[in-house]
C-alpha cells in the first residue's frame, strides 16, 4: 500500500502524498538544479571578470575596429548581462561550450578526450589509497598511541607537507631515471601509441577490451607512478580520518559489551567498529576521489598526462576561456555527482538513514 500523509486541504479531505522514493528522487533532482544554477552563475561571472579580452582572443590584436565589432555582436556581448547569461545556460543545456581557441575544436569534443585519462589516473590512486589507507587507520587506532600509530601518522604528515611536484621530480628521476622500474612520462610508450582503439577512452580498460596484454602492461608501468603519488595524498587523508572516526567508535559502550561477550578481536574491531563507521569513511572517500579528479594539475603536468587538469592549465595560459569555463563546469558537475552517489550509499549500507 502506498503511505499517505496527514495533511489535509481547507475542507478536511486528506490530500495523498508521493511514494517516498519519488519523493527522494524529486529533493534531489531540485538539489541538482540548484547547485548547477549556483555553479554556472560563479562560472559565468568569472568569464566575465577575467582580464581577458575574448573578442581579441579570437580576432587578434591586429584585427581592424570593423572586425573587432562584429565579433562583439556575434558574441553577444552587446546583449544585458543577463540575457548573455540565458544565452549561457542554453548553450551549456546543449553541451555546447564553444570552441577552442587552442585546438580549433568544439570543447565539448576536448573534454570528451582528455577526461577519461583523469579518471583513469584518479580512479587508480583512490583505490590504492583506500586499500592502503583504511587499514592503516584501523590499525593505528587499535594500537593508539604504539610506535604503528607513530608511524602511520607521520605517513599521513609527510603526505600533507610535501610538495607535490618535488615528491613527482624525485620519483620520476629515482624509479626511472636511474633505476627504470617504470615507464616515463605519458600514458604509454611511443610504440603503442594507437595500437588500440578507444572505446573508453581509459587504455588499462580499453587494452583488456581488446585483449592486448602488452599495451595493458605497458600502460600500468607509466600510470603507477602518478597514481601512486596521488595514492599517498588520498592514502594520508583517508588514514587520518579512519583513525579518528576508529578511536571514537572504539570508545563506545557496545565495543565493550562485545568484548565481554567473549567476541574475538578481529571482530569486534573489522565487523562491529569499522562497520559503524561506514557511512562517515563513504563521504571522506568521496571527498578525496573528487579532489584527485580536480586537484591533479601538478600531478599531469610532471608526468606529462594528457587529462583535464593539464588541460585547463594549458588552457589559461593560453587565454582560452571557452575551455578554461567548460573544464570547470564538467569539475564541478562531477562534485555533485559523486555527492549523490555518497549520499545514495548511505542509504545502501545503513538503512537507518533516511
Amino acid at each position: 500500500m502506498s503511505q499517505m500523509s496527514d495533511v489535509k486541504d481547507r475542507k478536511g479531505r486528506q490530500l495523498p502524498s508521493f511514494p517516498p522514493f519519488l519523493s527522494a528522487m524529486v529533493r534531489i533532482v531540485f538539489s541538482i538544479l540548484i547547485t548547477m544554477v549556483g555553479l554556472l552563475s560563479v562560472t559565468f561571472l568569472i568569464g566575465r571578470v577575467m582580464p581577458i579580452d575574448p573578442v581579441l582572443s579570437i580576432v587578434g590584436e591586429s584585427a581592424s575596429r570593423e572586425t573587432y565589432e562584429a565579433a562583439y555582436i556575434a558574441l553577444g556581448l552587446d546583449k544585458p548581462l543577463f540575457t548573455q547569461f540565458l544565452y549561457f545556460l542554453r548553450d551549456i543545456a546543449q553541451g555546447d561550450f564553444g570552441m577552442s581557441l587552442l585546438t580549433a575544436r568544439p570543447v565539448s569534443q576536448d573534454l570528451i578526450r582528455v577526461f577519461p585519462a583523469t579518471v583513469e589516473l584518479a580512479t587508480v590512486g583512490t583505490i590504492i589509497g583506500v586499500l592502503l589507507g583504511v587499514p592503516l587507520g584501523v590499525i593505528a587506532a587499535v594500537k593508539r598511541d604504539s610506535w604503528i600509530d607513530q608511524i602511520a601518522r607521520f605517513v599521513a604528515l609527510i603526505g600533507y607537507s610535501m610538495p607535490v611536484f618535488w615528491i613527482g621530480l624525485i620519483g620520476l628521476l629515482v624509479f626511472y631515471g636511474i633505476l627504470g622500474w617504470v615507464g616515463g612520462p605519458g600514458r604509454l610508450d611511443i610504440f603503442y601509441v594507437d595500437m588500440i582503439p578507444s572505446v573508453t577512452g581509459m587504455i588499462l580498460i580499453d587494452s583488456l577490451i581488446e585483449g592486448d596484454m602488452d599495451v595493458f602492461w605497458n600502460a600500468v608501468s607509466h600510470i603507477i607512478l602518478p597514481a601512486g603519488l596521488l595514492a599517498y595524498y588520498s592514502l594520508a587523508y583517508i588514514s587520518r580520518m579512519t583513525r579518528s572516526f576508529m578511536l571514537e567508535q572504539l570508545g563506545q559502550e557496545y565495543i565493550t559489551t562485545a568484548r565481554v561477550k567473549g567476541l574475538s578481536e578481529h571482530a569486534v574491531v573489522w565487523r562491529h567498529a569499522l562497520g559503524n563507521v561506514k557511512v562517515p569513511l563513504i563521504t571522506v572517500i568521496a571527498l578525496s576521489y573528487a579532489s584527485l579528479l580536480e586537484g591533479s594539475v601538478l600531478t599531469e603536468t610532471i608526468f606529462a598526462w594528457p587529462g583535464i587538469g593539464s588541460y585547463i592549465t594549458t588552457a589559461l595560459l593560453s587565454a582560452d576561456m571557452n575551455a578554461v569555463l567548460g573544464g570547470t563546469i564538467v569539475v564541478g558537475l562531477v562534485f555533485v555527482c559523486l555527492n549523490i552517489l555518497a549520499d545514495l550509499l548511505y542509504k545502501f549500507f545503513d538503512p537507518r538513514v533516511k
